[in-house]
């Protein structure tokens, strides 16, 4: 069986839940960047979890099928049609050969997670399918689809999988004023604490400088630095430091202006330093966050992450349950 790519959208990629072992050689994990809009897709549809699909931004692509299959559209509320005809999001449905999935216009949210039974199965690199464009690796010739490309799909079938669905109350997705927990790191101490404070206050906005790298965000107040000798290694702009490595989630702000939300192809290590990382249950909200969206950083500690973790590990098994 084989997918045919009418049109791709603006920027759709093969992604899974990424290739994780590979950062100490600045390889990022990549994969999904709503991991839990994947998930979902993948279990409706009758696939391991961790099989790969289609993730497209804020404009879907159109897709003609070669054969029958069962399909899934979960994450943001970007409608999904066939031949023209509406069908539901985060549900599993039946596309027959010859018909092309395409979708009507973005309602919410950023990134729309594509399963189809089966899978996407061109061939791995380093144990995933996941496109990292700038390395040219993974997914199909290691880039975003085009038009005119054919992508191999497993024969797993999905009998009966029709019209399961993930309920309301399990569907995440943006809220009218997001909060993103961020956890204070190892280079808090060198912003004064009128910025500490300043930083959490104030709102705000989501750059156009929005993608997989990292998500740049405007419109608080300049963070004024405590005052230092830079040391040997480091840059003179007194956001520099010595080279240290970037946890997955790492807030920078260069030069203190503008923080930067480092994703899942973001580098594994340079020159800048952060001022916290933002929890691992609130990373899938900044992968559907728009260019505009105004929202705010909430301070957290430890033991509020890992309660964060856990309640979305539930939510997890609750997913699980409910389309088995």
């Amino acid at each position: 069986m084989a997918i045919e790519i009418l049109s791709p959208g603006i920027l759709t990629t093969i992604q899974d839940l990424g290739r994780p072992g590979y950062y100490h050689l600045g390889i990022p994990m990549g994969g999904a960047m709503d991991r839990l809009a994947l998930r979902a897709a993948n279990l409706l549809v009758g696939n391991p979890e961790g099989a790969a699909g289609l993730e497209t931004v804020f404009m879907g692509p159109d897709l003609e099928f070669t054969e029958d299959a069962t399909v899934a559209v979960c994450g943001a509320d970007l409608p999904p049609t066939v031949n023209g005809a509406e069908q539901p999001s985060w549900t599993a449905f039946d596309v027959k050969a010859g018909d092309v999935l395409g979708f009507d216009y973005l309602r919410s949210g950023a990134r729309a997670y594509i399963a189809v039974s089966g899978g996407i199965e061109t061939p791995p690199a380093l144990g995933s399918r996941s496109t990292y464009a700038i390395g040219a690796l993974g997914g199909l010739k290691g880039r975003a689809l085009a038009a005119g490309d054919s992508l191999p799909v497993g024969t797993t079938k999905a009998a009966g999988r029709s019209g399961r669905s993930v309920p309301p109350a399990l569907r995440r997705g943006p809220k009218p004023a997001p909060e993103l927990r961020m956890l204070p790191g190892l280079y808090w101490h060198r912003v004064t604490q009128s910025s500490q404070d300043a930083f959490f206050e104030d709102a705000w906005k989501v750059a156009n400088e929005a993608d997989r790298m990292g998500y740049r965000f405007q419109g608080g107040r300049m963070m004024e630095f405590v005052e230092r000798e830079q040391p040997f290694g480091a840059g003179s702009d007194p956001s520099n430091i010595t080279d240290a490595c970037y946890p997955y989630g790492s807030v920078q702000v260069p030069s203190g202006a503008e923080p930067i939300v480092l994703h899942r192809d973001a580098v594994s290590g340079g020159g800048y330093f952060m001022i916290g990382t933002v929890i691992s249950a609130d990373m899938d909200l900044v992968g559907q966050l728009q260019p505009n969206t105004t929202m705010w950083f909430v301070r957290t500690d430890m033991e509020s992450a890992l309660a964060a973790r856990a309640e979305r590990s539930a939510i997890l098994a609750a997913l699980r349950e409910a389309v088995a």
